[in-house]
């Protein structure tokens, strides 16, 4: 079983030292990090749930465990959450469905 607090944790590490390579590209995709999710027309627990949606087509589990933290910190339930991979399902199919099923594992272990 895979650890996602540990992937979390491993992408955190390496985007500092990326951050440490080349930190003005670093800083401007923050700002488009900060922008993208803040609150507007959708609020962030939502941006988040896109977020972690898309990881899950795109079969990415360290954007799954990244996106998994910031939905519990929004305050995304387990049940909204696996709604929005619903949706995630219906856009990429059987392997959305997997990255789906991991995605549900990243909530229960954050």
């Amino acid at each position: 079983m895979k650890s996602y607090p540990a992937l979390a944790a491993d992408l955190e590490t390496g985007l500092e030292t990326y951050s440490s390579a080349m930190p003005k590209l670093m800083e401007a995709f923050s700002g488009v990090i900060d922008k993208a999710t803040a609150d507007g027309q959708l609020d962030t627990k939502t941006k988040e749930l896109i977020a972690l949606s898309i990881a899950a087509v795109v079969r990415c589990d360290p954007c799954i465990a990244h996106h998994v933290k910031a939905v519990k910190k929004a305050k995304a339930t387990r049940a909204e959450v696996a709604e929005a991979l619903g949706v995630a399902i219906l856009m990429g199919g059987g392997p959305a469905l997997a990255y789906s099923v991991s995605a549900l594992e990243a909530y229960d272990q954050f």
